[in-house]
């Protein structure tokens, strides 16, 4: 596992990021998650927080003992806090003090909100032209439902991923975790602001990324629409399979354990048959194409869950990886800290909080050779860096 003991600094100069100034105006996830991608890299982030309160994702979550919650400890990181009052006349005015000075802002209130406190984007972009402001909301800011709140499970219901999700026979389900939409908008607004700064030496200005929750989770849906709009095919739950591809699901070990396993082709499947000593069902056996497995579905699962319930979880994986089957264990959060595979490639870091010691957070995601991104500290405490921010980027406190 690795761990960081660096103090609050500025990012070095072989950041990416480094010297890009961007202001978090966000809450909760999805916009904030977009910065926290920024400072991972180097950006200098200032979150701009409510006085008194901060972002409500401060006391979402398990609560520590410095009075925010874990959540807060993780995605806050390398952040500076200030505390401004956006709806006052002085905060305003700070505000566009330290627009003036800045690369990126990132907001996620409901439509309307910052117009409506005499902040919107015509009014920053005349303040500062090379602003790039990157805007996650429900729905987005236009069309009939733009007005309407949300979070993310409803844009995971919305969007179409709650429908698949669950067994056939029951109610839809969860896809994992309802914050799915919220991290997934965040990677897509923050691939925004990257593609508006690569583009704006070519055209002279910045511009504005606009995301609803709901579509980045539609964009990664493989098929569905074009199957639909080709076909009118109405994909249907499938609990742990998928389509296209059979055996692909989530299979018991004799241990008690699961293990998924994924035939994406007849050639992978002709593997599996060979560990199984059961060759004679691929080629011009049963299940020796695609279209047969597909057609017995439940039949193939069944085979394939009668071999994995003759032998352990460890066997099962050994034996698949020595036959070049791709097969993968079913982890808990408990295992994963256990994993070799996790402490090799330094997933997990444990950083020294000077707010309650020891935190143990996700690394960094994507990994880069020359530049890679890091945590230089975990979430701040509620306006620790207002002084500190206002001298550096205005030269006044």
């Amino acid at each position: 596992m690795a761990s960081s003991k660096k103090p609050l600094e500025e990012s070095t100069s072989h950041s990416a990021l480094s010297g890009i100034k961007v202001l978090d105006l966000a809450t909760f996830i999805a916009g904030p998650y977009c910065a926290t991608f920024l400072a991972e890299f180097g950006a200098d982030v200032v979150k701009v927080e409510l006085p008194g309160s901060g972002d409500p994702v401060r006391k979402f979550g398990t609560m520590t003992d410095c009075g925010d919650t874990l959540l807060w400890l993780s995605e806050g990181r390398n952040k500076r806090s200030i505390e401004l009052d956006l709806r006052s006349e002085e905060g305003s005015s700070t505000l566009k003090k330290l627009v003036a000075k800045a690369d990126v802002l990132c907001e996620n209130f409901q439509v309307g909100t910052l117009e409506k406190w005499g902040l919107g984007p015509d009014v920053l972009h005349a303040i500062n032209p090379n602003l790039i402001i990157a805007r996650v909301t429900a729905y987005g800011q236009t069309g009939p439902y733009k007005d309407r709140p949300g979070f993310g499970r409803i844009a995971n219901a919305f969007s179409g991923i709650s429908y698949l999700c669950g067994e056939p026979d029951a109610p839809p389900a969860s896809p994992g975790t309802a914050t799915l939409s919220d991290y997934m908008s965040g990677v897509y607004a923050a691939l925004g602001v990257l593609v508006a700064l690569h583009a704006r030496p070519k055209t002279g200005r910045g511009q504005i990324v606009d995301i609803g929750l709901y579509e980045s989770i539609f964009r990664i849906l493989d098929e569905l629409a074009p199957a639909y709009a080709n076909t009118g095919l109405v994909r249907e739950r499938m609990g742990a399979g998928t389509v296209n591809a059979v055996p692909h699901s989530h299979y018991p070990t004799k241990d008690g354990l699961w293990v998924a396993i994924a035939c994406t082709n007849d050639k992978i499947f002709n593997r599996l048959a060979v560990l199984m000593d059961r060759e004679d069902v691929t080629g011009d056996g049963v299940y020796g194409n695609i279209t047969q497995r597909e057609a017995k579905r439940q039949e193939v699962d069944a085979f394939v869950t009668h071999w994995t319930t003759s032998f352990t979880r460890e066997e099962i994986l050994n034996c698949c990886a020595q036959g070049e089957v791709p097969c993968g264990p079913i982890y808990s959060i408990e295992e994963i800290f256990k994993d070799p595979q996790y402490i090799a490639r330094g997933n997990l870091i444990t950083l020294e909080d000077s707010q309650i010691g020891k935190v143990t957070l996700p690394n960094v995601c994507p990994r880069l050779s020359d530049t890679p991104g890091e945590v230089r500290w975990a979430g701040r405490a509620l306006g620790a860096d207002t002084a500190e921010v206002l001298q550096d980027w205005l030269g006044s406190a």
